[in-house]
């Protein structure tokens, strides 16, 4: 079956994050999809050492955001730019904040963070020294954050999107909205992966499979600085 057909049959009626760097996947996601989210791209272009294209993101986002399927899409951000780089970003942002969310970057400035908690809902993108998900650092940093976006019982005062952090051992522990990663779309095609007489050989029976396990989880109610004593990494493929 094509890698076509087999995203069609695994996404139809899912929620789905597509990105700028591979546009070519909206317009089947918008007909099958529950819900839509539009990614920048920017971490992509930054990993491939690209230039990244804001005039074509920003009309992209423009021409898609009115689509019925779409809610929200994420403002252009620079992964390895200054705090300064990235609010003249987000103030010349032309959508409305109502379907647009800012990120905010875990080596930027917590009062950075709060000016951002203007806008509904925000995003968090683990970048400079903090960039690796999970590791002991990276929790201090995000409880740091999370004293800024909780209020004392560790209810969210705004909706979080957490970027790449759609690893079970993270959300469970984390009071997000919403959550994207590549797991599957990276994992669905790499046969090393899946091993054993009784693994899945199409790519819709394994995006099916991650899908699963990853749902099976529910979002954290709040937030609870034991969440960093309690991580476990639940990753399918350590």
């Amino acid at each position: 079956m094509s890698t076509t057909l087999d995203m069609i049959k695994a996404f139809t009626g899912k929620h789905a994050m597509v990105s700028y760097e591979h546009p070519e996947q909206l317009e089947i996601a918008a007909e099958v999809c529950q819900s839509l989210v539009l990614d920048n791209g920017a971490f992509s272009a930054w990993q491939q050492g690209k230039t990244y294209d804001f005039d074509g993101y920003a009309d992209w986002a423009a021409r898609w955001i009115r689509h019925p399927a779409v809610d929200w899409c994420v403002i252009p951000d620079r992964i390895d730019g200054t705090e300064s780089d990235n609010k003249t970003l987000v103030q010349a942002w032309k959508l409305s904040p109502a379907s647009s969310v800012p990120v905010w970057h875990f080596h930027e400035s917590l009062e950075y963070l709060e000016w951002l908690m203007q806008w509904p809902r925000l995003a968090l993108g683990s970048s400079g020294q903090f960039v690796e998900i999970g590791t002991d650092h990276w929790w201090k940093r995000l409880a740091e954050a999370m004293r800024v976006l909780c209020d004392a019982e560790g209810r969210p005062k705004v909706k979080l999107h957490g970027l790449r952090m759609l690893d079970p051992g993270v959300f469970s522990k984390v009071p997000l909205a919403s959550a994207d990663s590549c797991n599957v779309a990276r994992n669905v095609g790499l046969d090393t992966r899946w091993k054993g007489s009784y693994a899945p050989k199409s790519r819709y029976a394994r995006a099916v499979v991650l899908m699963e396990r990853i749902e099976h989880h529910a979002s954290a109610a709040h937030w609870s600085e034991d969440a960093i004593a309690a991580y476990q990494n639940f990753q399918l493929f350590g």
